[in-house]
């Protein structure tokens, strides 16, 4: 029989309601949030988030989950803790505040710090291993998550890859997230186990090269529209190239 772990998340946006949700089905989670409109509706079986399949998994699924937004109590009774706030980038002064996340692991290593943390939340490159040594903590890793909107419960079941990164001493960390997710998960899911700068940079190349590709089409559309040529039959013909791929080309 599987584990059942005590999981706290904090953060219920896209990525953090999406883990609670499906974790609660072998889980007792703990989904923890500032705002309370989102923890009422979450325990009243109703998603913050417009996603038919979330929504579905609330009403319908026999869930072992509650939310709060006292994050104190949450991490206090945590085996992990799965940190997916929000962290927004400034281009302009090319910032990227990540306080809500430190604010989270501060917390919890007042409260329990034998908590393994996951960070879950886009962080820049470097900011895991800054953060740990500021904080003299090891149980923390980087996992970074690359849901599409509108399919986060095929995408956190049957996800391309799972990236994991570790720094030192952070191998209870990696056995309890594999051991945690391992129900939930695809059967041949690919799981990938690098350092922590690899994983960070992971998630932001993914991000530039969709927003690369869809800029991209976004420039060939406007030739189209001044040549008569039709981008949908385009973006089709170049995306059965296996090189370019057709996702991300609308």
């Amino acid at each position: 029989m599987d584990k059942q772990w005590k999981i706290a998340v904090a953060g219920m946006g896209y990525v953090g309601l999406s883990n609670a949700v499906l974790l609660a089905q072998h889980n007792d989670v703990v989904a923890v949030d500032l705002i309370e409109e989102k923890v009422a509706m979450v325990n009243a079986g109703r998603s913050p988030i417009v996603d038919a399949e979330l929504e579905a998994y609330l009403r319908e699924k026999p869930l072992r989950l509650r939310a709060t937004t006292d994050g104190e109590d949450a991490y206090r009774g945590a085996d992990f803790v799965i940190i997916s706030t929000q962290t927004n980038y400034d281009p302009v002064k090319n910032y990227f505040d990540t306080s809500s996340v430190e604010a989270v692991m501060q917390t919890v290593l007042r409260v329990n710090p034998d908590a393994v943390m996951v960070i879950k939340s886009t962080v820049p490159v470097g900011y895991t291993e800054g953060v740990r040594r500021r904080l003299g903590v090891k149980n923390v890793i980087f996992s970074p998550e690359f849901l599409r909107e509108g399919h986060a419960v095929k995408d956190t079941l049957e996800p391309d890859r799972m990236v994991l990164g570790l720094g030192e001493g952070s191998t209870r960390a990696e056995d309890a997230v594999r051991e945690c997710f391992a129900p939930i998960l695809g059967r041949g899911t690919p799981m990938i186990v690098t350092d922590l700068p690899t994983s960070e940079l992971v998630k932001v190349s993914a991000n530039a090269f969709l927003a690369t590709k869809i800029s991209f089409i976004n420039a060939v559309s406007e030739i189209c529209e001044t040549t008569g040529a039709d981008v949908t039959v385009l973006a089709d013909a170049i995306g059965m190239d296996p090189r370019i791929g057709r996702r991300f080309l609308n």
